[in-house]
């Protein structure tokens, strides 16, 4: 079975270790621990009775969630079966321009979208290959590395916080390519794991700039990967052409059930951004005291480690004598071997993490 070019794949990671998908501790796939939330669940129960009907294919109740959450005119906003199913949508109209900007190291499913529709990729580094150290500094992208006469015909596309360095971009930094881009995307996916007072958004420029997509995902922060739920805030006749590309009914009724608990759910919330800060701080200070291995600072729930061994071959004697999952960064090629990513778990996981790092490297020095 041939491993897949992002985290959580259990069953590819369960047939290596010879055990039940249910065995493996997962920090590959960057969910939090902590949920779902019991209103999620008790949300998803109470619409069982209604699976026989389709649908509402306007979404206008999950739609007036959103708004709600965001302060956005609920036509601004467009549910879809996960980000993935929106950065397809994306990458039609990317494909339109004459290039798009990726920042790499890039999710690749960025690349995966944009060669569906052939579209011009341009590449510039926030880790350099030979320094390897981030090129962003105190949370700004390095404008100055970019090229200095950029077309108005072209894309960017970038996520923030970034995957997989965790590096949080400050909202000013990212201002100045809404004047110099057709269109610029942003994708949020892991901007609520950040407190209000502390995140980046740009979903407040989102009325002010016509070019400007926010993506955001319901499906980490709340631990839902399994339901597949994101949403788009831009333009309303932006929004409109890319539902008129799709199918309907993208999200199921106990999705957008859910989604409307979630976005209810203030205590959640708050038992979240508590717990993070210290939790990635333990696991952070953890890593950083096993010989070989530098983690990154990052701002929300994972962390890039630069090992000085394979680090495939430290997944595969994770798995195989611990049945812990790490995410090996081989199809990020600026990373290649030599860096991993971990997801903040439990306190009683990310000891066994520790340990069994310690010990499967102490052989190797």
């Amino acid at each position: 079975m041939p491993q897949q070019a992002h985290g959580g794949n259990l069953a590819w990671a369960a047939a290596l270790a010879g055990c039940s998908p249910d065995a493996i501790v997962d920090f590959s796939a960057s969910i939090s621990p902590l949920g779902p939330p019991d209103s999620v669940i008790a949300a998803i129960v109470s619409q069982l009775g209604n699976l026989r009907h389709y649908p509402d294919p306007e979404y206008s109740e999950l739609r007036l969630a959103l708004g709600h959450f965001h302060q956005v005119p609920s036509e601004w906003i467009l549910p879809g079966n996960g980000s993935a199913e929106l950065l397809t949508l994306i990458g039609r109209e990317l494909a339109q321009l004459s290039a798009t900007m990726l920042i790499t190291p890039a999710f690749g499913d960025y690349y995966r979208t944009l060669a569906a529709y052939n579209a011009k990729v341009l590449e510039f580094p926030l880790i350099s290959s030979e320094q390897r150290v981030p090129l962003a500094v105190a949370g700004r992208l390095a404008h100055a590395k970019l090229p200095n006469s950029l077309s108005t015909d072209c894309g960017l596309l970038l996520n923030n916080p970034h995957n997989p360095t965790g590096e949080l971009f400050s909202r000013a930094s990212i201002l100045p390519y809404l004047e110099e881009f057709a269109l610029v995307v942003v994708d949020e996916a892991f901007m609520d794991f950040l407190p209000p007072d502390e995140e980046q958004s740009l979903i407040g420029l989102v009325q002010e700039y016509e070019n400007l997509v926010i993506l955001r995902s319901l499906t980490k922060f709340y631990s839902l990967p399994g339901l597949r739920l994101g949403y788009a805030i831009a333009h309303p006749h932006r929004l409109a052409k890319w539902q008129s590309w799709r199918d309907p009914w993208p999200v199921n009724t106990l999705a957008a059930a859910a989604a409307i608990a979630a976005l209810q759910d203030t205590e959640f919330q708050q038992h979240t951004w508590k717990w993070l800060p210290q939790a990635r701080n333990q696991l952070f200070q953890g890593i950083a005291s096993i010989p070989g291995l530098q983690p990154l600072e990052g701002a929300v729930n994972y962390l890039l480690v630069e090992s000085q061994q394979s680090t495939s071959q430290l997944q595969k004697k994770l798995l195989q004598q611990y049945q812990i999952l790490i995410r090996d960064c081989l199809s990020f090629k600026e990373l290649g071997d030599r860096y991993f990513r971990v997801s903040i778990r439990s306190d009683a996981d990310n000891q066994r993490l520790l340990t069994a790092l310690q010990s499967v490297l102490s052989n190797e020095y």
